[in-house]
């Protein structure tokens, strides 16, 4: 075998090592666990509600 040769077969197999390397990477972080912030969320629009009752000063149905 040529030394360019062995270069290609190990090319090869790099290739598709990385590849699977970076997948699994992949998948691990897709699949952590993410908070969902439905509290903030909630709380930023109760701020919103107040505020937007505040300027109209329409009383409360």
């Amino acid at each position: 075998m040529t030394w360019e040769n062995d270069m290609g077969v190990l090319a090869w197999w790099i290739i598709p090592l990385v590849g699977g390397v970076l997948a699994a990477l992949w998948v691990t972080w897709s699949s952590r666990t993410r908070s969902t912030g439905d509290r903030d969320s909630v709380q930023g629009y109760e701020r919103f509600r107040d505020a937007m009752e505040r300027t109209t000063g329409r009383p409360e149905a």
